[in-house]
């Protein structure tokens, strides 16, 4: 009776995306109240950065112009002109419109990609995962009752328990906040999501133009690329003779594969780099290879940057620092990790189809927890994938309460002490570094757990 009632308050899909598209909309509205009457701003610092690169990008002028070799025929202003602003330039061409239409179109564009996305994880779960899972097998059981929308499994319709599912996305605090205040992530998911849904249809050509689109918007997707290879390579190696890795993942098809990826990646690539130059291959990809963020996130790497970080008055020449200094902060200290971590897991689980969405998941939180540095906004890479794996998982309440109770508690141990550093100006670098510690070990004792609770 429980489990009918508590079905019974799940509203249809179209209802959910009614509610989900008000819900922001109303908090696009708000922001622009907001801003305009307090000093601490509801817009993201990185939307004005997003608004300004447009500005630049429509006012062509003497000092501000692509800088590329056909930038003159293009005739368009540099986004890079303005600080800060290390994105492709098609988001600044996506935003344009804050120009001329509305200065917040581009949260209504990020807040429909929401709406758009959970479409997207809607088709996947009724038309592939949950028919997949043993839900199938229960609602087998409505034979006799075809016409009838309550089954004997508490009213539990596939339908039903899709909507429940992807409202866990579309209504969760953390993705409408983050879209509304004019964060781009939502687009990337959009992408991510898109690359899925093809690989898991089988359209591989489609996924591999996406996953290229995807890797040329923010580069953390081609992660993704090992596992497709070896789903690819799976099928094309079906007898035993062909089941050693090598095999697998060197064959026609994954050449075929990698070769529509890696041409979507950089023909988009040339084009901007033959209209913006450098300065889009330098702002977009190679500044984030020698980074060094000092400022206090949940990566433990933070600190030894912190502690490394050269002073004005040191010399920036790395070969005049010590051996151990030049280690801490270079790159590699948190690269190699990151990557064999999140490329091995995705060469130990990519095996099958059924298994990507998984397979994406553990590799997206390794890359996230190791990364050098990692904000809120990050959890939303792992996030995405949670309303497709929860039919998989096989977990206890107890296990469920541990799991997100230490999830929730770490972060909250970390901003309770950042909260002192940011705000209270005390100096509480190493406690923080400790929590941050506490943090990587929590999300990894939670990963653990949930990958043991995955029915393959």
């Amino acid at each position: 009776m429980a489990q009918r009632s508590l079905a019974r308050l799940v509203p249809s899909f179209n209802q959910l995306l009614a509610i989900s598209t008000a819900l922001r909309v109303v908090l696009i509205l708000y922001s622009e109240w907001h801003d305009a009457h307090s000093v601490v701003k509801y817009t993201d610092v990185d939307y004005r950065v997003f608004s300004d690169a447009a500005r630049f990008l429509l006012n062509l002028s003497q000092e501000n112009h692509a800088q590329g070799p056909l930038g003159s025929l293009a005739r368009m202003g540099d986004p890079y002109t303005r600080a800060t602003y290390r994105y492709t330039p098609l988001l600044a061409v996506l935003l344009t419109p804050n120009e001329w239409l509305h200065p917040s179109f581009g949260k209504y564009l990020f807040a429909a990609a929401d709406i758009v996305g959970g479409v997207l994880m809607y088709k996947l779960l009724t038309s592939i995962i949950l028919p997949a899972t043993r839900f199938r097998q229960q609602e087998g059981l409505r034979e006799k009752n075809q016409n009838t929308e309550e089954v004997r499994d508490g009213g539990w319709t596939t339908e039903r328990y899709a909507t429940a599912l992807v409202a866990v996305h579309l209504l969760n605090p953390l993705v409408f906040t983050i879209s509304t205040r004019g964060s781009s992530e939502s687009v990337l998911s959009l992408f991510v999501l898109s690359t899925l849904y093809c690989a898991l249809k089988g359209k591989w050509n489609s996924a591999a133009i996406l996953l290229g689109l995807s890797t040329h918007w923010k580069i953390y997707p081609f992660i993704y690329g090992v596992v497709c290879l070896g789903v690819v390579g799976g099928h094309a190696g079906r007898d035993t003779r062909r089941r050693n890795w090598l095999d697998i993942l060197i064959n026609a098809r994954t050449l075929k594969f990698t070769a529509l990826s890696l041409a979507t990646f950089m023909g988009l690539g040339a084009l901007m780099y033959a209209i913006w130059g450098y300065t889009f291959l330098y702002e977009s990809y190679l500044y984030h290879v020698h980074r060094l963020d000092h400022r206090h996130n949940f990566s433990p790497y933070f600190y030894l940057i912190y502690l490394t970080y050269p002073s004005s008055s040191a010399s920036q020449d790395p070969l005049d620092m010590p051996l151990w200094r030049r280690l801490l902060r270079s790159p590699l200290t948190s690269f190699v990790p990151q990557m064999v971590l999140s490329l091995g897991t995705g060469l130990l689980f990519g095996r099958r189809s059924g298994d990507l969405v998984f397979a994406w998941f553990v590799q997206t939180v390794v890359f996230v927890v190791f990364n050098k540095v990692c904000t809120s906004q990050y959890f939303l890479w792992y996030m995405l994938f949670l309303p497709l794996l929860i039919p998989r998982l096989r977990m206890s309440r107890r296990q469920l309460l541990a799991y997100i109770g230490v999830w929730v508690g770490t972060q909250a141990l970390w901003l309770s002490e950042a909260y002192k550093l940011e705000f209270l100006g005390q100096n509480v670098f190493f406690t923080l570094w400790i929590r941050s510690l506490m943090y990587v070990a929590g999300n990894c004792w939670v990963l653990a757990g949930i990958m043991g609770c995955y029915a393959a």
